[in-house]
């Protein structure tokens, strides 16, 4: 099966270029500071694409200063509707958000949905991918499929999404490109991916289903084993982790990462904010935060933004309906 690589064919272009917007000098500050909202826990893929933009944006000296807020609920609509009810308080804020946001929109896990917000921009791009233990006896993919075809209610993957959130949704689909039963996955959710990771070393689940960002500081150190990832070569942060198509399985994903602010920002605030963003890619501090997270360089700003997330939104609804999550 062919594996439909979300926001294709406008994600695939918009990872092979950055915005033609000229970055600014990196002494040249853009915005006096920026409150980061993160709608999941410490140490979850929202959280690192939060800190590690803050880092570069204030080390550069495109923004003064930074400050963060970790605010877990709902899926991430605790988070959405207290920007949308604080609208006028929170013009010095911006959330971030992910593919999540469409997903959970479709389900209805919260009212809201995109077009609630101000679009500003769409930043990186984090492949997923599957990790286990160290002792794991899975050393493959394939391995992880065959134990699943053998008994899937014995293999529990987890997770840091709610349940037909994203997470459960890239492992269902890669077990239908290998040729598996995508529906049966026994999925275990648990509240961002610090606490998903630490369940996978606990050994309570088999494996895990996550950002590739999220897992390569502990493949590096020998504490994980990262078994595919859903990228179509291998990543040059960790190039000892194979891709799920070199074992067979036609799997590719990206998961976008972006801002939001509060509706009714100003114009000339949220213009400040994409510029501050568009400039960072020009800079070396962008860089050794994105090299050190394995990040994918997107750039989708203001209404490019929107067009891509509406696209994604239809293939995405499209695809959750053909699995049974719709």
């Amino acid at each position: 099966m062919k594996f439909l690589r979300f926001g294709s064919p406008l994600a695939v272009a918009a990872m092979m270029t950055l915005s033609g917007i000229s970055g600014a000098h990196a002494a040249e500050k853009i915005v006096d500071s920026i409150h980061f909202l993160i709608p999941g826990g410490a140490g979850g893929g929202w959280d690192g694409t939060a800190r590690g933009t803050g880092e570069a944006l204030t080390n550069s000296g495109i923004v003064g200063s930074a400050t963060y807020e970790n605010m877990s609920g709902g899926g991430g609509g605790k988070a959405i509707g207290y920007l949308i009810e604080n609208a006028e308080s929170n013009h010095g804020t911006l959330m971030v958000n992910s593919t999540p946001i469409v997903i959970r929109s479709l389900t209805k896990v919260f009212p809201q949905n995109f077009r609630d917000l101000t679009l500003i921009a769409g930043t990186i791009g984090d492949y997923a991918a599957f990790v286990v233990n160290k002792d794991s006896a899975l050393n493959s993919f394939t391995d992880l499929v065959a134990a699943y075809e053998a008994d899937p209610r014995s293999v529990a993957i987890g997770g840091g999404s709610v349940p037909g959130g994203m997470d459960h949704l890239v492992a269902a689909m890669a077990m239908e490109a290998a040729g598996a039963e995508p529906t049966a996955v026994k999925y275990i959710p648990y509240d961002a991916g610090g606490k998903a990771m630490a369940a996978l070393l606990s050994g309570e689940i088999a494996a895990l289903s996550t950002g590739f960002s999220e897992a390569v500081a502990l493949a590096e150190a020998g504490e994980v084993k990262i078994i595919g990832v859903t990228a179509p070569q291998r990543v040059p942060a960790y190039k000892d982790a194979p891709t799920l198509k070199e074992q067979g399985v036609d799997a590719e994903f990206v998961n976008w990462r972006g801002f939001f602010a509060a509706p009714g920002l100003p114009d000339e605030t949220a213009d400040k904010y994409r510029a501050a963003l568009a400039a960072m890619y020009d800079t070396p501090e962008w860089e050794a935060v994105r090299a050190r997270n394995g990040w994918v360089n997107i750039h989708n700003s203001g209404d490019d933004f929107r067009v891509f997330l509406e696209k994604q939104e239809k293939q995405i609804g499209d695809l959750m309906k053909k699995l049974g999550f719709l």
